[in-house]
């Protein structure tokens, strides 16, 4: 097959099909999957959705990062998983390497190149890290070889997204005990299968509240200035057949006024020791309007979105954007302020839907300590 090429969805996929324990997302392909030599890497290129299911085929690391710049592939967990895979398509394909110390040698210059990529989400750092120290483990072992070592950054990457799965069927499970009655929900950005290995964070626990009888309507906000909302979370719930309703973003306190909000559950791209909390820009927006209309606001995350190093919110570095996300064409004399994050205080914050359970940002201690 041909590499870092957009590719129509084919039969015959010679990756892992996907099995749905909640039975709502049928036929949706996984956001990311490495072939088993870790030499082709595929993802859905999602620039092209909501109206073009395409996949992209990557045997290189510079493209992957591409593709992580570009938002052809986004959502915190699904970058941990994607950084780990292009530390691996190196490793495959591109490192020269014939004796073991230089081949670790050339990896670490290359790990610090895309877990920079982009500098909000943790997971990204995160899975490259992860991948990095597998392979020092193998090449620390009695008679390791380039190609042992190798082996184990393919294992790892599997193993990196099979957990993420596993945390989202789990934040899924957890986080529908929150709803006991047919729900209007609000979500923002995309948390879902989209932005994940599977399944998704803030999506999985609508998926899973949904079959339980609990989500009446999910509205999404559209979520500027890229749509993630409108052109992501909308198609996603749609194909799930769950009642989806699209809202500009200036649209959610007058929904909230008139009580037609009985909770609001988003994602998040990093979260401190101390709660607070980066997502999509316009998250703090509707943290704000949730306090004041007294309306439940939970983020849902694995617990490997949680940055312990860092203390408060303060210390997150912010991803800025181009302007051209925002202007299609430029305006003369108009300067544009286009960050891909906002910071939420944890004073706003109900609860955390986590793989190991709910908690309050109080009680966060008890997740660092597991």
């Amino acid at each position: 097959m041909s590499s870092d090429k957009p590719r129509q969805e084919s039969q015959g996929s010679p990756y892992q099909q996907n099995q749905d324990p909640f039975g709502v997302l049928g036929n949706l392909p996984r956001t990311i999957e490495i072939a088993e030599d870790g030499s082709l890497a595929r993802i859905i290129d999602q620039t092209k959705l909501p109206y073009e299911l395409t996949f992209i085929d990557i045997t290189q690391w510079e493209r992957m990062v591409e593709a992580i710049k570009r938002l052809e592939i986004r959502g915190a967990p699904a970058l941990g998983i994607a950084g780990a895979a292009a530390l691996c398509l190196f490793a495959a394909n591109q490192c020269k390497s014939s004796c073991v110390n230089s081949f670790i040698d050339e990896l670490s210059n290359v790990s610090d190149a895309i877990a920079t990529a982009r500098p909000t989400a943790v997971n990204l750092s995160w899975g490259v890290r992860r991948a990095q120290n597998a392979a020092y483990l193998a090449a620390n072992k009695p008679a390791s070889t380039i190609d042992s070592i190798k082996q184990a950054l393919v294992q790892e990457v599997h193993a990196i997204r099979d957990e993420d799965e596993i945390a989202c069927r789990a934040i899924g499970s957890y986080g529908a005990s929150l709803f006991s009655y047919p729900s209007n929900v609000l979500t923002h950005c995309n948390a879902g299968s989209l932005a994940t290995a599977y399944y998704g964070t803030a999506l999985g626990v609508i998926y899973r509240a949904f079959t339980q009888g609990n989500i009446k309507c999910v509205y999404a906000d559209e979520t500027r200035p890229v749509g993630q909302g409108a052109r992501l979370t909308a198609w996603e719930l749609a194909q799930a057949g769950i009642p989806i309703t699209l809202i500009c973003d200036n649209m959610a306190a007058s929904l909230m006024a008139q009580n037609k909000i009985d909770a609001v559950i988003v994602g998040a791209d990093r979260i401190c020791a101390n709660g607070d909390t980066a997502n999509k820009i316009g998250t703090y927006n509707l943290a704000v309007l949730a306090s004041y209309h007294h309306v439940p606001f939970y983020v849902a995350a694995p617990t490997s979105t949680f940055d312990w190093n860092l203390s408060e919110g303060k210390d997150i570095e912010i991803e800025q954007r181009d302007s051209g996300e925002v202007l299609a064409k430029p305006i003369g004399g108009v300067e544009v302020f286009n960050p891909a994050f906002d910071v939420t205080p944890a004073s706003l914050i109900t609860s955390f839907v986590t793989e190991k359970g709910i908690v309050k940002p109080t009680d966060l201690d008890l997740l660092s300590r597991n």
